[in-house]
C-alpha cells in the first residue's frame, strides 16, 4: 500500500462516523484529496466541509439537519452516550483509529462545571495521520548520543503536533545504526496519539513505548515515572500548571520529555507565563517549531532558549 492509499484509507475510516445521508457526500473526494484531508466538519443547518491544506471546501449543498448530528454522536460513542459522558463533559470523544470528535452546542452544568451537552450544533472528525519519514531532516539533532534530548513540539491547533509526537515517539523506541531503542512512557490522555485498543495500538508509535491512555496527564507522568521505569515521557499538549509541575518532577528523574504545546512560534510560547517560568528552567533542550507552507509543513529547530541551533 502506498502512502496516499494509506492516508485516505484512514479519512475512509474516518467517514464511517457520519450517518449513511452524509457519507456518499464524503466518499466524492478524489484520493489525493482524501489523502489530504485533516478534518470533517458537521454544523446544522450548513453543508457538510472538509478541511484540506487549501482551507475548508463544501461537500455538496445539502444541509445538515440536527438528527444526523444526533446520528453521528451516537455512532462515535458506539450508540452508548452514557457511557462516553466523562468524555462529553471535555467536549470531544475518542474514537477507533486515533480519530477524535469535537462537539460544540447548549451545555449543562452541575457543580459549576460542564456535565454534558443539551443539543448538539456542530461537531468536528479530526483525522488521525501518520507521516514517516516527517521528522528525518532533524532527528538527528535531537538525540546526545544515545540520549534523546527533551523536546518541546510548537505549533497552532491543527498544526500537526500529534503527528510529530507520535513520529518521534516511533522514532525514539526503535533501534537505529548504533543507538538502541529508548524505553517510552506515552501519557496518551485522549487515545489520540496512539489509538490503544484493547491493549493494541492501532497507530504505530516503536516496539519500546508502554501506552497508558484515559488518565489526566499530570498523573500520568507519576504513574509511569513510578510503575513503568521509562527513559523518555511523552505527553500531548501542556496546557495547565500541573503539568509543567508533573514534568518538573520527570527532569528531577533525570527522565527525558517528548511534549507539544499550543503557540505560533518561541516568542509568543515565552509570553505566557506558564511556558515562560517552564522554559527559563530549562525543562527543554530542543524546540521544534512547526509553520504551514503552501506546500505542506516546514520544521525549525531551536535551543531550549528559542534561538536556533
Amino acid at each position: 500500500m502506498t502512502d496516499t492509499e494509506g492516508q485516505a484509507s484512514r479519512y475512509d475510516g474516518a467517514v464511517l462516523l457520519l450517518p449513511n445521508s452524509l457519507r456518499e457526500r464524503a466518499r466524492g473526494l478524489c484520493k489525493t484529496d482524501r489523502a489530504a484531508a485533516e478534518e470533517l466538519r458537521v454544523r446544522v443547518g450548513r453543508p457538510l466541509t472538509v478541511l484540506l491544506p487549501s482551507g475548508e471546501a463544501e461537500l455538496g449543498s445539502e444541509r445538515v439537519t440536527r438528527r444526523e448530528l444526533e446520528l453521528l454522536v451516537e455512532l462515535a460513542t458506539g450508540a452508548s452516550v452514557h457511557a462516553a459522558r466523562r468524555e462529553l463533559a471535555n467536549g470531544y470523544i475518542s474514537c477507533r483509529g486515533g480519530c477524535r470528535v469535537g462537539l460544540c452546542g447548549s451545555v449543562y452544568l452541575s457543580g459549576g462545571e460542564t456535565a454534558g451537552y443539551s443539543a448538539y450544533s456542530s461537531a468536528v472528525i479530526r483525522i488521525a495521520r501518520e507521516k514517516r519519514g516527517i521528522a528525518d531532516g532533524f532527528v538527528r539533532g535531537l538525540f546526545d548520543g544515545r540520549r534523546l534530548r527533551s523536546t518541546l513540539i510548537i505549533a497552532p491547533p491543527g498544526g500537526g503536533k500529534t503527528t510529530l509526537l507520535r513520529e518521534l515517539t516511533r522514532l525514539a523506541s526503535t533501534p537505529s545504526g548504533a543507538r538502541p531503542g529508548l524505553r517510552v512512557a506515552l501519557c496518551d490522555e485522549r487515545g489520540e496519539v496512539a489509538a490503544l485498543r484493547e491493549g493494541v495500538p492501532e497507530l504505530e508509535v516503536g516496539p519500546m513505548t508502554d501506552v497508558l491512555d484515559g488518565c489526566p496527564k499530570a498523573a500520568a507522568v507519576m504513574t509511569v515515572l513510578r510503575s513503568m521505569n521509562p527513559q523518555v515521557v511523552a505527553l500531548d499538549e501542556i496546557t495547565a500548571p500541573e503539568d509543567v509541575e508533573a514534568i518538573e518532577r520527570a527532569r528531577n528523574c533525570g527522565v527525558s520529555l517528548l511534549a507539544t504545546a499550543h503557540a505560533s512560534g518561541a516568542e509568543d510560547l515565552k509570553s505566557r507565563p506558564l511556558y515562560r517560568d517552564m522554559l527559563s528552567g530549562g525543562a527543554f533542550e530542543r524546540l521544534v517549531v512547526i509553520k504551514k507552507t503552501v506546500s505542506g509543513r516546514s520544521f525549525e529547530v531551536l535551543n531550549g532558549g528559542g534561538e536556533p541551533c
